[in-house]
């Protein structure tokens, strides 16, 4: 039925369910016409005149995309799953932004996050497997993890170093970052560094962590005092108060923590103490958050480009998700250490 003026009569929204073949009758076009509009593959397909007659057919209609109708049909849904051990750190606020914005508007971007100081069971990866999602973006895992993943998964790996794997990796040199900032510390004359590192037992922190200690002990350090906590800064704070009297007796003239969020606590903690950083005791971290220039003192940080990994990792599991060949991406992203006013003393900076 038309109206008086001859254009198409809009059927009410909730009288029965829309299909794009009411909308092509609607706006007087093929249902292959609608169906390029509204998934977004209408660009040099579809002439602008039948893209504004689709487009209005679908807002006078209420017509909703059959997602899981186009799930079933492709074998997955449009959404990718992050996979993260710990979205307490700042770190992943810039990672998952920047990933979002790579994904493009095709996917929905969830989250999957594992138990504070747990790394990801790897129990869940059939049940999130389950769901048929587009792909998975897995941050920070171990070996275990990635053993789990079943063959064929479209999956990216985030920050995965130390890990001899196929699977597609964009990794941050974290280990080139920790051997400059042990260098650094060297440099300025400290013998013996302590290390609060995190409970959860990623590679990305083991490697870190090695890499700091074997490199300050081939420059002639001791950096045998460990201790772990959460990445909570509170946490950190108390951990590194419980065991600074042992330290402080032992002579460490240097803490690092494994995240710029432990090194926060420590800073914490030893205002606490009344111990003046960096004249009595320099601290240091990784991450180089934007919050860390804005210390006092303002904290050294190894820098790990988070919106870089971020982005890196979404364009590449969008790429295959599309088709492309997996074996073409891995990628390294550039770490450096910022050097600031918690490591060194004000008369030599």
């Amino acid at each position: 039925m038309d109206t008086a003026d001859g254009s198409p009569l809009a059927r009410p929204a909730g009288s029965r369910r829309v299909t794009a073949a009411m909308v092509a009758r609607e706006a007087g076009v093929s249902t292959a016409t609608v169906s390029l509009v509204v998934s977004g593959k209408a660009r040099g397909r579809v002439s602008a005149a039948n893209q504004e007659k689709v487009e209005n057919a679908v807002a006078r209609l209420g017509y909703v995309v059959d997602t899981a109708g186009s799930s079933l049909s492709k074998g997955f849904s449009p959404v990718v799953v992050l996979i993260a051990t710990d979205i307490t750190n700042p770190f992943y606020a810039e990672l998952i932004s920047a990933a979002r914005a790579a994904l493009g508007d095709r996917y929905e971007l969830l989250l999957s996050v594992s138990d504070p100081g747990s790394p990801t069971d790897p129990a869940s990866i059939p049940r999130l497997i389950s769901q048929r999602p587009a792909g998975f973006l897995i941050d920070a895992p171990n070996a275990e993890l990635v053993a789990s993943l079943p063959a064929g998964t479209r999956a990216v790996l985030l920050d995965a170093p130390g890990l001899s794997t196929t699977w597609p990796t964009v990794n941050l040199d974290v280990a080139g970052g920790a051997a400059e900032l042990a260098r650094h510390l060297a440099d300025l004359g400290h013998r013996r560094v302590a290390y609060l590192d995190s409970v959860v037992e990623v590679e990305t922190f083991r490697v870190r962590r090695e890499a700091f200690c074997d490199t300050a002990a081939d420059l002639g350090l001791e950096a045998c005092y460990q201790a772990s906590s959460l990445t909570a800064v509170d946490d950190a704070a108390s951990v590194f108060a419980r065991v600074w009297p042992a330290w402080q007796a032992a002579g460490i003239s240097a803490v690092v923590g494994c995240t710029d969020t432990h090194a926060y606590g420590i800073l914490a903690a030893a205002r606490v103490a009344g111990v003046s950083v960096p004249d009595a005791l320099a601290v240091a971290g990784f991450d180089d958050l934007p919050y860390s220039r804005h210390m006092s003192p303002s904290l050294t940080s190894v820098s790990l480009p988070a919106r870089e990994l971020g982005d890196a990792a979404g364009r590449a599991l969008r790429a295959i998700i599309d088709g492309g060949d997996p074996g073409d991406h891995q990628v390294m992203l550039t770490s450096r250490l910022i050097r600031r006013d918690s490591t060194v003393p004000a008369p030599t900076r």
